[in-house]
């Protein structure tokens, strides 16, 4: 029989026993090395699947209950103007809808960080607990009850929004990455089919059945919807074992001229893209339209918005609503403005996720470019109703809100610029280092 070589003397023994043993822990620590966090596995995403496309329907929902609700604000803006809180000018009135859509953003500072830390479900369920019962409680204000109204539609409702909005947007990071720009944008979508279905049901019900029975049918409706939404929602992936302290966050992101660029752009933007969703159905009726009219030119608006959030491209052109008189104006401005500001809302998400350059920058990304952004839609709102007046003088908020709106493009430009350099600048380091390793 033939036998293994032995080792000489127990010292040779030992000393091969041990290069094994070496060479066994050598292995194994490469093997964690690979899947510790600080050395982490390149991500893979599905693009979608049950799961993702269930979370973007989710989002989706979502989305039509809340900025889909603070887009047809300029519902119940014509209505308290002219019914339910004549005791107020068109400018507090509007700190209503100024209040609920900004909360909606501002809130995002805090939940896109509570989600980079793993709190999603929290902040959803929680959010849609909150909004449902400031939606009941709404149905209780009394006429010429201002602070009922916005205690309940605008502060609670938008504090409930914000809770959910980002962290519904960001989860849907979990599950795509080549086609998250159209994951996303379908996901803004959802706020412009929420404000045509919402407008048409409440301008129905506000005018031939009054207050409570609209806003009693209008909280049914959003309390279904976001139950569904919540149960469809999953995340994927766990949160990351380690998060950038907010001021080394606020530091790093500062010094990238873009995002900055890009930040102020929805400021200002922010600050004139209000006036229509608020204002244009008031100034229909104000100008004398049919009632047939003036319910379904918000709507319309919306439609194009919800077309505008679907289609490619960047399109951030505002249109003022001077010298708006006709049907046929009416109708065109409705056209142009909610094409071109869906257009530019729903890439809004996609293009402040994509400055991001790891995963656990997304919410932070987010979050703080939303708060900016809020507080154009805080005093937006607020500065055009006082330039209106109680004589109602259309053409100074137009003005106001055009020149703002431009002013935000022009900046976005800046931005689309300082994108294309650095790009430019980085196809130009590599291919001198690639040319440096061929000599």
């Amino acid at each position: 029989m033939s036998h293994s070589p032995e080792p000489k003397n127990p010292v040779e023994k030992e000393t091969s026993s041990q290069a094994v043993s070496e060479t066994d822990a050598s292995a194994s620590n490469n093997e964690m090395k690979k899947e510790s966090p600080a050395n982490p596995v390149p991500l893979d995403f599905p693009e979608g699947g049950l799961a993702g496309w269930a979370t973007v329907l989710g989002a989706f929902l979502v989305q039509f209950c809340g900025f889909g609700y603070s887009a047809s604000f300029g519902v119940y803006q014509a209505y308290y103007t002219t019914v339910y809180i004549t005791n107020e000018t068109a400018s507090t009135i509007s700190w209503i809808g100024g209040v609920n859509a900004s909360m909606s953003i501002f809130i995002g500072l805090v939940s896109g960080r509570l989600f980079d830390k793993g709190y999603f479900y929290h902040m959803v369920w929680g959010g849609a607990v909150l909004d449902i019962v400031c939606l009941w409680l709404l149905c209780l204000a009394k006429p010429d009850s201002f602070y009922q109204n916005f205690l309940a539609q605008g502060l609670g409702c938008g504090i409930a929004q914000g809770m959910m909005y980002l962290p519904c947007i960001a989860v849907v990071s979990h599950y795509f990455r080549q086609r998250r720009a159209l994951a996303m944008t379908i996901v803004a979508s959802g706020s412009s089919m929420g404000s045509i279905i919402q407008p048409i049901m409440l301008n129905n019900l506000l005018n031939t059945n009054g207050f409570k029975t609209a806003a009693v049918a209008n909280a049914a409706l959003l309390t279904g919807i976001l139950v569904i939404a919540c149960a469809l929602m999953r995340t994927r992936l766990p949160p990351p074992p380690t998060l950038m302290p907010f001021k080394t966050a606020i530091i790093k992101f500062s010094k990238d001229g873009a995002y900055v660029m890009g930040c102020l752009g929805l400021i200002i933007f922010s600050i004139g893209y209000y006036y229509p969703l608020f204002y244009i159905q008031l100034d229909a009726e104000k100008h004398g339209l049919s009632s047939h009219i003036n319910f379904y030119v918000l709507v319309i608006l919306n439609v194009f918005s919800f077309l505008g959030r679907l289609s490619p491209g960047f399109l951030a052109n505002k249109v003022g609503m001077i010298g708006a008189k006709s049907v046929g104006s009416f109708i065109v401005i409705a056209i142009l403005y909610g094409y071109c500001a869906g257009t530019f809302i729903s890439l809004a998400n996609p293009l402040l996720a994509g400055f991001a350059t790891d995963q656990m920058e997304v919410g932070a990304r987010m979050g703080i470019g939303f708060t900016l952004s809020g507080i154009g839609a805080l005093v937006g709102g607020s500065i055009e109703g006082a330039l209106l007046t109680t004589e109602y003088v259309w053409w100074k908020p137009a003005v106001f809100s055009g020149v703002f709106a431009l002013a935000g493009v022009a900046l976005m430009v800046v931005m689309l610029i300082m994108i294309y350099e650095r790009k430019k600048a980085k196809a130009k380091a590599a291919a001198t280092a690639n040319a440096s390793e061929k000599a």
